[in-house]
């Protein structure tokens, strides 16, 4: 007779949306991560009724398996403390993790999904690798675009998105949900083909 399984064989995907809290940064380029976490939510008809962890977190089913949505309540380049403690209590494997931010090195409405790699300067990512202590888990890096001018990179994603940008802004969120849902449901691999901009 077989015994049936315990939800804990069955860990949930972690998807992990970076940003800073608080209403002054909302619309911050910094912020598209939890953007894109917002859209993921709308989509799936979940919530970010709770905090655990230090994180905001909605909870959704996609098939027979399970999303947890996160968006760190700490500010971006503290944001490996929540990650690593969600991991560990939900015992997600790595190849489970999709963390979502900003890149400023591609265009904006550009994607890049990549399965493992450096932080790049990021931050947050820094961060990360450093608390969970390896590079091996995927991103999707959401282009925000160079800085004009002599603006600095930091005074550019911490500016909200210029007019132009917004009026595209929700393709971007939509485009950029699909593709982690599109990791979900067939893998790196696939999300990769189907997502990542031509644009280096």
């Amino acid at each position: 007779m077989f015994k049936r399984r315990k939800t804990e064989d069955h860990p949930p995907f972690l998807i992990v949306g970076l940003g800073n809290p608080g209403p002054e940064y909302k619309q911050n380029r910094h912020n598209v991560g939890f953007m894109v976490l917002d859209e993921l939510a709308d989509e799936m008809g979940a919530t970010f009724g709770r905090v655990q962890s230090n994180a905001l977190v909605a909870q959704a089913r996609r098939g027979e398996g399970r999303l947890v949505l996160a968006k760190p309540r700490t500010f971006m380049n503290r944001s490996g403390s929540a990650v690593g403690s969600l991991l560990r209590f939900y015992k997600t494997p790595l190849e489970k993790l999709l963390v979502i931010y900003d890149d400023v090195d591609l265009p904006f409405e550009s994607l890049r999904l990549r399965a493992s790699g450096g932080s790049a300067g990021h931050k947050g990512m820094r961060c990360i690798i450093e608390n969970i202590g390896t590079q091996e888990f995927a991103r999707m890096r959401v282009g925000v675009g160079r800085p004009k001018g002599r603006m600095s990179t930091p005074d550019h994603v911490l500016q909200d998105f210029s007019k132009s940008e917004q009026a595209g802004l929700p393709f971007v969120l939509q485009k950029a949900a699909k593709a982690a849902l599109t990791f979900v449901d067939e893998g790196m691999v696939a999300a990769m083909n189907a997502y990542n901009s031509k644009e280096t």
